[in-house]
Order: structure tokens, then C-alpha cells, then sequence
């Protein structure tokens, strides 16, 4: 017990691989609901009948693909009516379900907000301008928009299997503030891209020292209360000793509520004639094109049509929050593993079959 409470090598050989089952394993801080109010989508009387699939020559059930490739949940949500709902391995309406990376497009929201607000100036601020104990090298170089476009240029091993790198350090250490302060530099930022996790954690530290609220308090006051999010959720955090939430991930919440995060970004950052966040921060975040595939934490799936393109969040293990806007359409899928499925198509695909 005592190596798990202090190393993360050993928290990772405890824990194995990160699994559905993490926010039970780490430390979290709550983050409540509105019990008064909740944002209710509606019930539709026409529901949707996905395609079969032909797996080696035999027709299966589109169910039977969900339930063959490891999901727990998987919802289709259009014009604010639910068309499809499923659920597997015992997982209902209710069940929390950890988000992975899909919380770095809740703090690019939050970040949004916190421009809105005035906390933060600008994304070509410097990350030393909210965080002055970082040392300048390589920091006093890297701009809120790098991180937020994945291209700062630091060392940071992304591999999820390596108990000794990055991820591991990040994922299962201790203290998140002093292993993020000591990274170096890989190459000059703003070159490359490349997806790294800490990226995202140190727009989370800015937003924390901004605003003064901790990152958790912050979307709940900002996101989770305004949207009527039907359960409270919780955010995982480093340890009991230093509460820093892993900004990078770990947001644990229910299907249907991660549902209205995708729906406020499918309004342009409006809620009911509520401005969340505002419509310019959504309309950055989403500014894709053929050489942006990734933008403020948000991914892209590219259609024919000319300005036509889908926009998803993303998390380990198939987490999906997925926005078609011209069909009005919303997908999560939340999964114990990926699947052999590349599941931006298989959401394209529904999309398209939808009126």
C-alpha cells in the first residue's frame, strides 16, 4: 500500500492498464448538478435502424457489433430527440463511465470561458503569463494556442504501455504540477504537431490560477449546472495532497449528459438562449480545413461537401462525443475497449442515414 500511495510505477502494475473502472481507483474531486433542474432530451416516436454489418461472411445486428466491439453505451440524439439508445455488460442511463482524453475539449471550453470572462487575455498569451513558476526554458516560448493546437514542441512520450514514461507519470503520479514544471523541450513550438497529454494539463493550471477556482469548480459552475446535466459527475485528480485534476482526462459522467456537451457545441455555444461560451471561441475552435485536422482539442472528420465537416471528441479505450452539425446530430459512444471499429466512419455512416 505504501508503494502504491507513493510511486506511479507502482499505482501502474496495481492498477494494470487504465480501464472503465478508473474513477473508482483515483482520488476525485465532485463536481454536482442542478438536483432543481434538469435538461431533459426528447423521446422519439421514430427510432433509428442502423444497417447490418457482414463480419467474415455471416450478416450480424448492428447490436451485435456494439456488444462484439466492447461498448458499454452508444446514443444518437437528433433535433434534441433520442433516436437510439443501447446499453451492454449491465451499463444503463446512469451508469459513470470515465471520459479519458473527451475532457480536453471540456477544458478548451472552460479556457473559452475564461477568455469570455476576462480572465485570460488571449490564446497568444504565453503559458508563463498564468504560470510565472514555470521555467522559461522551454515554457517562456509557448503559447496558449500552441497548447491548445497540440504544437509546443515538448518531450512527452505519449505511450500508454510504458510504466516508466510520460503517460504513466502523468496518469498515475502524484504530483502533476511538479513533474509537468520539469519537461523539456523537443522541438521549437509552434512547428509540429504532435498529441501530447500535457498539453491540455498545463491549459488546465492556467485556467485554475486565472480564475482562482479549481479546474473542477470551474465546470461546474460554468458547464454542468447551466446545461441540467441529469447526474453529478466527479474529476479525477493526482492525489488527496495537491487536488490537481487531470485536466488531460478524467471526467466521469453519464451518456446522456455527455451528450448535452455535445449538443452545446452543435448550437455554437448556446444553451436554451443562454450564452455559455461564447459563439466566436466555438466558431475558432472548429476552424478546420484540409491542413487542420485537429483544432482546440477537437478533431475533425472531413465530408464531401464543400464546408461540410463533423467534429468529435475523443478519449481512450472509444469514447466518443461526435457532432454532425447539418444533420442536427449528436452520437456518444462509450466503450471498455476500442474495437476493431474505426468509429468516426461507422458515425458518418449513421449520419447519413438520417433524414
Amino acid at each position: 500500500m505504501l508503494i502504491v500511495s507513493s510511486c506511479h510505477v507502482g499505482r501502474f502494475f496495481l492498477w494494470n492498464f487504465a480501464d472503465i473502472r478508473d474513477h473508482n481507483k483515483f482520488a476525485s474531486v465532485p463536481v454536482n448538478n442542478n438536483q432543481e433542474s434538469h435538461y431533459q432530451f426528447y423521446e422519439s416516436s421514430k427510432k433509428l435502424e442502423p444497417d447490418n454489418f457482414v463480419f467474415k461472411g455471416k450478416e450480424i445486428s448492428f447490436e451485435q457489433v456494439l456488444k462484439k466491439e466492447g461498448t458499454l453505451a452508444f446514443l444518437v440524439i437528433q433535433n434534441d430527440s433520442v433516436i437510439y439508445e443501447k446499453y451492454f455488460a449491465d451499463y444503463d442511463s446512469s451508469s459513470v463511465v470515465p471520459s479519458f482524453s473527451v475532457a480536453k475539449s471540456y477544458t478548451s471550453a472552460l479556457l473559452g470561458i475564461a477568455i469570455d470572462e476576462g480572465f485570460i487575455k488571449s490564446v497568444d498569451d504565453l503559458i508563463t503569463a498564468y504560470i510565472p513558476t514555470l521555467p522559461q526554458e522551454p515554457y517562456g516560448k509557448i503559447t496558449l494556442r500552441h497548447l491548445l493546437d497540440m504544437r509546443s514542441g515538448l518531450r512527452f512520450n505519449e505511450s500508454y504501455i510504458n510504466p516508466f514514461g510520460h503517460v504513466a507519470k502523468s496518469y498515475y503520479g502524484t504530483n502533476l504540477k511538479k513533474f509537468t514544471a520539469e519537461l523539456k523541450s523537443h522541438f521549437p513550438a509552434g512547428t509540429d504537431f504532435e498529441y501530447i497529454s500535457v498539453n491540455t494539463q498545463l491549459l488546465g493550471w492556467a485556467i485554475q490560477n486565472a480564475t482562482g477556482k479549481q479546474l473542477s469548480v470551474y465546470l461546474e459552475e460554468k458547464i454542468w449546472k447551466p446545461l441540467g446535466m441529469e447526474f453529478p459527475a466527479s474529476w479525477s485528480i493526482d492525489s488527496k495532497k495537491h487536488k490537481t485534476e487531470k485536466a488531460f482526462c478524467c471526467i466521469n459522467a453519464c451518456a446522456r449528459d455527455y451528450a448535452k456537451f455535445g449538443r452545446l457545441y452543435l448550437n455554437k455555444g448556446n444553451w436554451n438562449g443562454n450564452q455559455i461560451v461564447s459563439e466566436k471561441w466555438v466558431t475558432e475552435s472548429l476552424d478546420f480545413d484540409e491542413t487542420r485536422f485537429y483544432s482546440y482539442q477537437w478533431w475533425r472528420r472531413p465530408r464531401n461537401e464543400i464546408g461540410q465537416t463533423d467534429f468529435y471528441a475523443n478519449g481512450f479505450l472509444g469514447q466518443y462525443i461526435y457532432v454532425n452539425p447539418k444533420k442536427n446530430l449528436i452520437i456518444v459512444r462509450l466503450g471498455k475497449k476500442d474495437g476493431a471499429i474505426y468509429w468516426p466512419k461507422i458515425f458518418q455512416k449513421i449520419s447519413d442515414k438520417c433524414d
